[in-house]
């Protein structure tokens, strides 16, 4: 009977009781939802001025639209086939490929040596820098505007001062030529975008610890060596920043193309930008195609930083 009862007891499974429910799993969602008060409004700004334009900005490439505004039904692809029909749209990305890339690099260049001028100690540092500002301050459409009267093939002062100096013999109608054409305004964007990257580059030298340069001195390092091993290594963060917001402003870069050409003669001087503005309101008006260049240049900027991101390895310098 022991032997049975025993048995029985060492078979029979019993039911576990019933657990508290855990308070951990809301302890952790708890805190990963307390910043949300913090970041919330941020988090909201950032939808309703980012993502959602951009939502609506595919939405409307799918939809045909009129030049006023009204939307006439949904059109799907057709809007991107129109567009890559367009017989002016390869050599208008060639253009804004070599627009960005050339204006950049010149401005990262210029203003390398910018920013070293304005770090050094001499006598009216102070007006030098607030001298260099003044682009920045004013208007680009402005700028671009006392560009195109300076350009004036009648009595503007860049003719007067080349045939001062005997560098030509003639007035030269500059913007009449789509080559000369974009080097000026290449040159006026790189006007304007000067006073920034010459500052985020200014504010990265300001950064670098004196006990640097006194210890490379102390081994030897010549100043080539210097600024090439220790200078701009430590300026790559500074240059990072610089370079992409002048790759995103200058591809966006709408006043000074259309203040001083409007894209012409013909389109030989558009960009993606005014390429896209005048599909939207020159001609038929198509507003939907416009959206799609708009979609298309997203997507452009997007690819131009990103290849920017792997060519400067901005991996190992967030790691390291």
């Amino acid at each position: 009977m022991h032997d049975t009862i025993e048995a029985h007891g060492a078979g029979a499974t019993t039911p576990a009781p019933a657990s508290p429910p855990s308070t951990s799993a809301l302890r952790r969602l708890g805190r990963a939802l307390a910043p949300l008060p913090w970041i919330g409004p941020a988090v909201i700004l950032i939808g309703a001025v980012v993502l959602w334009p951009v939502i609506e900005m595919v939405r409307t490439s799918l939809l045909r639209i009129s030049s006023s505004g009204a939307t006439l039904g949904n059109r799907g692809t057709g809007n991107y086939r129109d567009l890559f029909d367009e017989s002016d749209l390869v050599s208008v990305l060639l253009r804004t490929v070599v627009w960005v890339v050339g204006v950049v690099l010149v401005t990262i260049v210029v203003s390398l040596a910018l920013g070293q001028l304005l770090n050094a100690r001499f006598p009216g540092r102070r007006i030098v820098r607030w001298a260099v500002i003044v682009p920045w301050a004013a208007s680009v459409l402005m700028t671009a505007l006392t560009w195109k009267w300076m350009l004036n093939y009648y009595y503007g002062i860049v003719n007067k001062v080349l045939q001062g100096a005997g560098l030509i013999d003639h007035p030269v109608n500059w913007l009449s030529h789509p080559t000369q054409a974009m080097m000026w305004m290449m040159w006026v964007a790189v006007f304007v975008s000067l006073p920034f990257t010459s500052f985020v580059i200014l504010a990265g030298l300001q950064t670098i610890p004196e006990d640097v340069y006194e210890a490379a001195r102390v081994d030897g390092a010549g100043r080539a060596r210097t600024y090439f091993r220790i200078t701009l290594p430590l300026l790559r963060p500074s240059l990072l920043v610089a370079a992409i917001i002048n790759v995103i402003n200058v591809f966006n870069s709408f006043p000074i193309i259309y203040a001083m050409t409007g894209g012409g003669p013909g389109s030989k001087t558009d960009t993606s930008t005014t390429f896209m503005y005048k599909l939207a309101f020159s001609g038929s008006g198509d507003v939907g195609e416009s959206a799609a260049m708009a979609v298309v240049n997203f997507g452009l900027i997007l690819i131009l930083v990103l290849v920017y991101l792997r060519v400067v390895g901005w991996r190992g310098e967030a790691q390291s």
